[in-house]
């Protein structure tokens, strides 16, 4: 069924009233290859069809195979199910589950012609959606956020890996650190449409699990499957936008021409490579962009995108197993790197580095990485945000953690609050 306009503001409201929500939202002007996610929201309540286990995931699927699509997340801690070398062990505010999947009772989703499509919506739902506000209401009042790491702390961790790669442990590390408020009170909607209009990105979202939120402005695909088609697209590169034209346009050259964040790049690029020739036919791994720029609200990124042919037969479970987690998120070589990630950083990564995502009936499916995201617990106020850089031997500790910031910007700008300096 088929309706005018809805205002998603107001959907979503309605929606963030069920357990499970999740809503995919393009940035209107989005310019990716492959395009953006499309424009979705899906929700269900207790009883519905759903799954946190990843030794049944391809069972349900297969018993799931209604006209919806399925919903999900997929947190960084699903790599020690892949690997009996890695674990998780540092501090965990959000306490997510390591994977979910929910059959939606009712969707709705927005065409590009601005009529909407919906599934399941009842007259009754549609009053309801229609009584909510529209408007974007006003934040309380944010307390400072602490780091879970010192500034001196994150410059010596820096410095820790570049021996390790002096060593031989890896080519290159992305080391994260975590910001953190606790009992806090903020609406999830309105600071998510806030963060819309802050830093409107190509594979944005927001999840809600019970009292668990995730508000994400990512500009990242982690991997798309169309028909026999695998899609990866990892962002390695980020200088900040300019204020005038020209600045902007030096900026850019700037980032195109810096050797470091090429090489990054280059990096994740053959890990990805590697990665889907696990699950591809042989000699179909190609790379029809390397480098590109894109432009968003405060950062120009680097992203490169990798395609490939799929091997007949192959799982949704053996496509994450051979790819997750992304390799933007780990560095290189990514076992060894996920060890030492969990040497550095102090906090558990969660969803964060983690991704979520649709799948369709037939076995299609776009996941996105989760970054630039705010996430938070309405039942005990824990607000949390992640950030994070590549580290290689060339690496400045300065330079990097300025960057952390530059990529923080928007959240904070969201949340209309600082970090505590502990220096």
């Amino acid at each position: 069924m088929a309706a005018p306009t809805i205002s998603p503001a107001q959907a979503l409201r309605w929606a963030a009233q069920h357990q499970y929500c999740a809503y995919f939202v393009p940035a209107a002007d989005s310019a990716c290859a492959g395009g953006p996610f499309v424009h979705m929201l899906a929700v269900a309540d207790e009883g519905a069809s759903a799954i946190a286990s990843l030794a049944n995931l391809d069972d349900w699927f297969s018993q799931n195979l209604a006209n919806a699509p399925r919903c999900g997340l997929l947190t960084y801690d699903v790599k020690n199910a892949f690997e009996p070398l890695l674990h998780s062990q540092h501090p965990d505010g959000l306490e997510w589950p390591d994977l979910h999947f929910f059959r939606p009772s009712k969707w709705l989703r927005w065409l590009a012609d601005g009529t909407v499509e919906l599934h399941g919506l009842t007259p009754a739902d549609l009053g309801e959606i229609a009584a909510q506000p529209s408007d974007v209401l006003p934040l309380g009042v944010v307390p400072q956020l602490h780091p879970r790491l010192s500034k001196a702390d994150y410059l010596g961790a820096v410095e820790a890996v570049r021996e390790d790669i002096l060593n031989g442990e890896v080519y290159e590390l992305n080391l994260c650190q975590e910001f953190y408020a606790e009992g806090v009170t903020l609406s999830p909607v309105d600071t998510f449409l806030r963060l819309q209009q802050a830093s409107p990105t190509p594979f944005a979202g927001f999840y809600k699990w019970h009292d668990r939120h995730l508000l994400c402005a990512s500009p990242e695909r982690f991997i798309r499957r169309d028909a026999d088609s695998l899609l990866s697209q990892p962002i390695k590169g980020t200088i900040r936008r300019g204020i005038t034209p020209p600045e902007d346009e030096a900026q850019r050259q700037q980032l195109l021409n810096d050797e470091k964040e090429r090489a990054e790049n280059l990096m994740i690029v053959d890990l990805v490579r590697n990665d889907l020739a696990r699950i591809s036919k042989p000699g179909s791994v190609q790379v029809p962009e390397l480098f590109g720029l894109y432009p968003f609200r405060h950062v120009w990124q680097m992203i490169s995108t990798v395609k490939s042919q799929l091997q007949p037969s192959t799982t949704l479970s053996e496509i994450l197993r051979a790819t997750f987690p992304m390799g933007s998120m780990t560095g290189a070589p990514k076992v060894r790197a996920m060890q030492l990630i969990e040497q550095y950083e102090k906090a558990r990564r969660g969803l964060y580095s983690g991704s979520i995502g649709y799948v369709w009936p037939n076995g299609d499916f776009d996941f996105n990485v989760v970054i630039r995201s705010l996430q938070y617990r309405t039942d005990t106020g824990y607000l949390s945000f992640q950030v994070g850089s590549a580290i290689t031997y060339d690496s400045q500790p300065e330079r990097e953690y300025q960057e952390c910031l530059l990529k923080a910007r928007a959240l904070l700008e969201v949340l209309g609050t600082t970090i505590i300096d502990l220096a």
